[in-house]
């Protein structure tokens, strides 16, 4: 940042916040207001998403037809970060029943995969890219129960924007680009991948225009069979068919035996709001954690982006990530303590570790005593529905394989399991990895406020806690409490943006935080506000990404 620029710059991220009711940003620096609309609203990664979103809503679909489209959607204008070989996590209020459903559309690992199987080739621990790191995609089974279960339009209709795009191609946007860019030598490896996601050897520009037929015959074939002609015929064939021949571990039987579960959400309080998230498998609980920590505190009376502000913050976040990283896993192979790990008591107990002079030694350990890169979207119609959907290939590219002819880009989420005996999440046959990607809803007397997530993998359970704390803590409209500058405490190394201040820096270097400026920013998000006194909707969307928030 030039010189004498941080003082104004921080003004905006507001090292002291009076009331707030009618603050409105600096027009002078950079920033977007949030969006206003009454009927109904989106907020995804990509502008070509929410608008597909807003024309399913208009074309009389509700927040779930919407989601899935917009899904879809992304699945080819934004591949790099999510496809339907990949998975999906879905949280749905839905009006007419005053109640939240939980979606887990997360896949398994293959029926063969065992620590022993991937010791016998060569691997000492779980590898993160490659055919070993693929378990079964759950996305097209997660959309195709929800169309089914809470949709009001065809399934085939929702996916045929996909189609479009993928047919006729679509104009690359700039992020997409910039990531896409970086993994260029990851997709040279093969011809497949390169042959679908490369030209000429390179990653398309921003500006290009990108056609996926392959992709599009796939989606084509989804539409009008659903789930049963992913899982059951010809594209399961073919992925199977290529997992084989690079020494892969998937069987047919792998994909007809897979299915999504219909769970309960997990849920806990913080200063009168309800948050809801998915149970684990998925790691939403260390948001949980990590807020029941805060609330034995007044962190909203520290100055903003102080050395105290984002000491309390990251250290609350790395004393959850503990708990995260001893217990989340497939609850069908282990017992996750849920209940203990967010009782008040342990609460109490978690906070009494944070000295807000001294960073705490890493790694931390676990407190609890021994116990028997991604797309967020999310969508509100006019009934005020609620969808929170999170899709994710994992890293970039996922594993780095697109499978054959298909023109899918296989997930590499078994990346998340251990090759540790006795661990929670150890790899085990057809058992789902622990999983980054977490939507979420909010609650206030009884009903929903907030539609939110925040991507970017070990990020997101931090970046929910932090965009959660500046709406309710600091009193920041969705828009602010996404565009704030962010910080990670993680694996020993404080990364912070580039918006977090010198001094800030400094003084958590007193602390002993060993603090690393980032050379990129820390994933992206979205929001949407139900508000209910004044009818209206109000919508974020994180500059970090080329997305938009819109509403009519």
């Amino acid at each position: 940042m030039p010189r004498g620029s941080e003082k104004r710059y921080n003004r905006l991220l507001w090292a002291s916040l009076p009331d707030n009711e009618n603050r409105m940003r600096n027009h002078q620096l950079p920033g977007r207001s949030p969006v206003y609309a009454t009927n109904g609203m989106a907020a995804t990664s990509q502008p070509l998403a929410t608008e597909t979103a807003i024309r399913i809503l208009r074309e009389g679909g509700n927040a779930m037809d919407a989601a899935i489209a917009a899904s879809a959607t992304l699945a080819v204008v934004e591949s790099y970060s999510a496809g339907i070989g990949g998975d999906c996590y879905m949280l749905y209020h839905q009006a007419a029943e005053d109640r939240l459903h939980a979606l887990n559309g997360s896949g398994r690992s293959a029926a063969a995969a065992s620590i022993d199987a991937l010791r016998a080739r060569g691997h000492t621990q779980m590898p993160e890219q490659g055919i070993h790191s693929v378990t079964v995609p759950g996305a097209i089974d997660a959309w195709y129960q929800a169309s089914q279960r809470f949709g009001a339009l065809d399934f085939e209709a929702l996916l045929q924007p996909a189609i479009d795009y993928a047919e006729q191609g679509y104009a690359v946007s700039p992020v997409i680009a910039w990531n896409w860019q970086k993994c260029e030598a990851l997709l040279a490896q093969t011809p497949e991948a390169s042959a679908a996601y490369l030209v000429d050897g390179r990653a398309p520009a921003a500006g290009t225009i990108h056609r996926q037929p392959d992709l599009a015959r796939s989606l084509r074939t989804i539409a009008a069979g659903g789930s049963e002609a992913f899982y059951r015929g010809a594209i399961a064939e073919e992925i199977v068919r290529y997992s084989q021949s690079v020494d892969g571990l998937l069987s047919l039987d792998d994909f007809a035996a897979h299915e999504s579960e219909w769970v309960e959400p997990v849920r806990d309080t913080y200063r009168g709001y309800e948050v809801c998230e998915i149970p684990p498998n998925a790691q939403g609980i260390t948001v949980l954690m990590a807020l029941n920590i805060l609330e034995q505190t007044r962190v909203g009376d520290l100055p903003y982006h102080s050395p105290d502000h984002v000491h309390l913050l990251s250290e609350a976040f790395t004393l959850a990530m503990a708990e995260r990283d001893r217990y989340v896993a497939d609850p069908a192979f282990a017992e996750v303590p849920v209940e203990q790990l967010l009782s008040e008591e342990f609460a109490r107990a978690q906070f009494a570790r944070i000295d807000m002079q001294r960073a705490l030694a890493q790694p931390v350990a676990s407190a609890l005593p021994k116990h028997p890169d991604t797309v967020y979207l999310t969508v509100v119609d006019r009934d005020r529905n609620v969808c929170s959907c999170i899709n994710s290939t994992f890293f970039s590219f996922g594993s780095g394989l697109v499978a054959g002819n298909t023109g899918i880009s296989l997930q590499n989420r078994g990346a998340g399991f251990v090759l540790e005996e006795g661990h929670f999440n150890r790899l085990q046959p057809g058992k789902r990895p622990m999983h980054t990607i977490i939507p979420a809803v909010v609650y206030r007397d009884g009903k929903p406020v907030l539609g939110f997530g925040v991507m970017g993998g070990q990020y997101q359970a931090m970046g929910q806690t932090y965009v959660l704390s500046n709406w309710i803590d600091y009193g920041m409209d969705i828009q602010q409490a996404l565009d704030a500058a962010r910080f990670l405490l993680y694996d020993g190394v404080l990364d912070v943006e580039v918006g977090i201040p010198v001094a800030t820096r400094k003084g958590l270097a007193d602390k002993g935080h060993k603090v690393v400026e980032l050379d990129g920013p820390h994933g992206g998000g979205q929001g949407i506000v139900v508000d209910w006194d004044k009818g209206v909707l109000v919508g974020g969307s994180d500059p970090r990404k080329d997305g938009c928030a819109l509403g009519y």
